[in-house]
């Protein structure tokens, strides 16, 4: 067998700051044209390790089972054991202490499928660094970067390794979460001094910073704890964002109950002990009531809603960064969105020319047909600029590519013509690459030329137009006079009308490489890029309006372009008026009426994206807002629901979203909306179970305390029942799927808190009315001659099947009685059925049935059961059922009345 072949290369040389570039290449063993192949790449990998300083830290089992036994309901229940046991009452305490090992098993288990879920959800959103592997781009793991990948950045990226540039254009680097410096440092290709400090090393991109500007080429020497981020820190968790503001109300809300519930109990217990109660009694009622009434599963079942709400989202290619994103998505009022590719396809293709000679259309990508240029060459030089300044990479079928997609299609209407940019810049080499200047709007190749350097510069039409003093003709160029100038402006506006997106290209000879490559241009033409609406784009739009969401484009593009591409899009029936974005600080001080009323805003600024989001928060709104740029960032922080594009998205804005758009489509949005309304619904219905539940507990104890009756449900009952009803059916409510026509809402304001008053009125309401079930039960047993411990059977099933019962309450007051968002939730059947059996069998089992002072129900006593545990539901159901008809004859009258006004 022969020898199998090792891979050796050198270690990573020190001090890469202070080598020249190509000595670097040299050490590391790589070509810059063609960086590693994957065997090398793997086998580095191997002895260097992953690309990772610190993995998130895993919260591990022991340490979630423990946090069971942390809580307040935890030591009440301790304390309850304790205290049976102290007065010798075996039976209580065991069972107390049952409770509490079986209510932290179910803890224990759903809060760590649920964190292992949100966790498996953090891996989604990993970043991605584009390296040059056997002489192709490739899009990798930031992880599995090694020494010796050649790496390529654009404005936007986060620093995955430490570099060393080798290609540098108008490059800077954010670098203050290593030197603290907050203005951005300028880099370049050029070896400094090997004891230059962090910040002087200009050569050098280090891991934990991002570019800012520009773009560049660096080859990786170091990875890991290897690199300066590494070193000055061996362990760098991430830190967890605490809980959501939610989450927050919920504790809030769960001490609040405990202190109130201590309170009633020990108020119960004395006026027990007055009326000359058992004292033991009274204080096992005391300590039974006040576990009772405390919804233990509260924190477990909002886990797991949240957790499941995520998975949801991720599964529509929706990825929520922070949970706060969750609760405040359903309270969206407004939508910003950028154009391409979120509300359009980003499948640029070229489909206008237009030169001095005239206009040429070109067929779809689709069709195969060759493309030939026109006879005079006009057609031929424009694609030929537009191929030299470029950024992006055809695959070498010509199918694919990677880059901007604008720049994509170029390329692709290039290689068509028979212009392939391999072959072009093999007869003109690249020198110099001004990087797209987002004020400038343009960007710049410098090429070695005969005659000199050829400059290649495209941009915005208005912009190279400024910049141009003449215009390419047939025998040579002639000047650009004003008039001529204003044509070629219409020209351009005429060609936005059609929904195109046009770009303008220019050129010129200069003597020496460095000479400034915006003035004194030559005008080649323009090209019109076609990039059509997404096919379900207006229907999302739709839905939006039905909500009561505004969508509003805000693009960089020119008006008359986006004005065309709003009316396919369904934004308004004729797009309406699109505000310049130069003017949008001035209208939300002057109207800002006419601000919000808006739905397009053109040639649009980072800068200005923020202004417009501020602008539409102080006027009440809650914004959404997609970006994918660096430039973006502030925006995206600013607005309440930043939404960053998983795509075509930078680093930089990902970081500063709380949302990621895993398919960069607006539709998402919408899914993602609904799927925060359906969470905040699921955990508003089930918070108002369980309280409405434990509040009857409270009110049939209290009541029978006060007034001398005999206790109705004992106190092991109560914690078998709470063990029984506090869970499984709270979970199944959790699961809902929501209303069909939770879209058709209005969005809910921000600062409503999970239970307002509404909220409490029919909490109260429907405790009171099971607790009237309960008492109606004991009457009956008391006409049908029930004995002691028949009596407590009865009230004790009724009770409990009666909270059964109670969960088709938390249906939506304004959906049917039969058919509903609840009766449709199998999760409830299926819970229904398996509490049905817990509670029904222990009577008929004397290891269970002894303790919990039950017998064997006869018929009748079932019949009581079943009557007086179903009668609260049927009250119920009629109080929601008059308040619905209420509500819809009210809003007919209103209705009526508004068409006689309008009449």
């Amino acid at each position: 067998m022969a020898p199998q072949r090792v891979a050796v290369w050198p270690t990573p040389p020190a001090g890469p700051h202070a080598l020249p570039a190509h000595e670097l290449l040299a050490g590391l063993g790589v070509s810059a044209d063609e960086g590693l192949d994957e065997d090398d790449a793997r086998g580095r990998r191997a002895v260097f390790g992953p690309n990772r300083i610190a993995a998130r830290r895993a919260v591990s089992a022991p340490r979630l089972l423990l946090h069971q036994f942390g809580g307040p309901v935890a030591c009440l229940l301790g304390a309850a054991a304790a205290l049976a046991f102290y007065f010798g009452d075996r039976e209580a305490g065991g069972a107390v202490v049952a409770v509490l090992a079986i209510n932290a098993l179910i803890g224990f288990v759903t809060e760590l499928k649920a964190v292992r879920s949100i966790e498996a959800l953090r891996a989604l959103g990993g970043r991605t660094a584009h390296v040059r592997r056997a002489g192709r781009v490739r899009a990798v793991p930031a992880e599995d970067l090694v020494p010796g990948d050649i790496v390529l950045l654009d404005a936007g990226d986060a620093v995955s390794a430490d570099l060393r540039l080798i290609e540098a254009s108008g490059l800077a680097a954010d670098e203050s979460a290593l030197t603290g410096e907050s203005v951005a440092t300028d880099k370049n290709t050029q070896p400094v001094g090997p004891d230059a400090r962090l910040g002087e090393r200009v050569s050098m991109l280090f891991k934990g910073s991002s570019v800012t500007r520009g773009s560049g080429v660096g080859v990786v020497v170091g990875t890991g704890l290897a690199t300066e981020l590494g070193r000055m820190t061996q362990l760098v968790l991430e830190a967890d964002a605490g809980r959501s503001p939610l989450e927050r109300e919920l504790a809030r809300l769960s001490v609040q109950l405990i202190w109130a519930t201590l309170a009633v109990a020990a108020a119960i217990a004395a006026v027990g002990l007055i009326g000359g109660r058992d004292p033991i009694l009274m204080l096992q009622s005391a300590i039974a009531l006040a576990v009772a009434a405390i919804p233990e599963g509260l924190p477990i079942v909002v886990t797991l809603a949240l957790a499941r709400g995520m998975w949801r989202m991720a599964r529509q290619n929706a990825l929520i960064e922070r949970l706060s994103a969750v609760e405040t998505l359903g309270a969206t009022t407004v939508i910003l969105t950028d154009k391409t590719g979120t509300l359009t396809e980003n499948r640029m293709t070229v489909r206008r020319l237009c030169m001095p000679s005239g206009q040429i259309e070109m067929a779809a990508d689709a069709d195969p047909a060759p493309f030939r240029p026109a006879r005079d060459g006009q057609a031929e030089s424009l694609l030929r600029i537009a191929v030299l300044c470029n950024d992006a990479q055809l695959d070498r079928a010509g199918d694919g590519g990677s880059g901007d997609p604008m720049e994509v299609a170029l390329l692709r209407a290039g290689l068509r013509a028979g212009i392939g940019r391999a072959s072009v810049l093999a007869g003109h080499r690249l020198v110099r690459k001004h990087a797209f200047d987002t004020m400038a709007r343009m960007m710049a190749t410098v090429h070695e030329g005969r005659e000199g350097f050829l400059v290649a510069v495209k941009g915005a039409p208005e912009t190279v137009l400024g910049a141009c003093a003449r215009v390419i003709a047939g025998q040579g160029d002639v000047a650009l006079d004003e008039t001529a100038r204003a044509e070629w402006r219409d020209r351009a506006g005429h060609l936005g009308e059609q929904g195109l997106r046009v770009i303008a290209c220019a050129m010129k000879t200069v003597p020496r490489a460095d000479a400034a490559p915006y003035d004194g241009l030559v005008l080649v033409g323009l090209i019109g890029l076609e990039d059509p609406v997404r096919a379900d784009v207006p229907d999302a739009i739709g839905d939006c309006r039905r909500a009561g969401i505004r969508v509003v484009m805000v693009t960089g593009d020119h008006a008359v372009t986006a004005r065309s591409i709003g009316r396919a899009a369904g934004l308004s029936d004729d797009a309406g008026e699109a505000v310049d974005g130069g003017g949008i600080a001035g209208l939300a001080l002057a109207d800002p009426a006419r601000l919000r009323a808006a739905r397009i805003f053109a040639r649009v600024s980072p800068s200005e994206k923020l202004a417009l989001v501020r602008a539409y928060q102080a006027a009440g709104d809650v914004v959404a807002m997609t970006g994918d740029g660096v430039n973006d960032a502030p925006a995206l922080r600013q607005a309440d629901i930043g939404v960053a594009m998983g795509r075509r998205g930078t680093d930089v804005a990902r970081e500063a979203a709380a949302m990621i758009l895993l398919d960069d489509a607006f539709p998402t949005i919408v899914k993602a909306i609904r799927q925060g309304r359906i969470i905040f619904g699921n955990i508003r219905r089930f918070v108002a179970y369980l309280l409405s539940c434990n509040l009857s507990e409270v009110i049939v104890v209290g009541i029978a305390v006060a007034s001398a009756l005999p206790l109705p449900v004992l106190p092991l009952q109560l914690l078998y029942l709470n063990l029984v009803t506090d869970v499984f059916p709270a979970f199944a409510l959790a699961m809902g799927e929501g209303e069909a026509g939770i879209l058709t809402r209005a969005p809910r304001d921000p600062k409503e808190p999970i239970l307002g008053p509404a909220q409490w009125v029919a909490i109260t309401l429907q405790g009171g009315v099971l607790a009237a079930g309960t008492f109606a039960a004991l009457a009956s047993a008391r006409w049908f001659a029930f004995d002691a411990r028949q009596s407590v059977t009865v009230t004790f099933l009724t009770l409990a099947f009666g909270q059964l019962w109670h969960g088709f309450n938390m249906r939506d007051p304004r959906a049917g009685v039969l058919v509903n968002d609840v009766t449709r939730n199998g999760w409830l059947w299926g819970a229904l059925v398996l509490c049905g059996v817990l509670l029904a069998l222990p009577p008929y089992l004397g290891p269970i049935s002894h303790p919990l002072h039950l017998v064997p129900p006869t018929a009748t006593m079932w019949a009581v059961v079943l009557g007086c545990s179903a009668a609260p539901l049927a009250v119920i159901q009629a109080i929601m059922t008059v308040g619905r008809l209420r509500g819809a004859a009210g809003a007919l009258c209103r209705t009526r009345k508004g068409r006689r006004r309008m009449g």
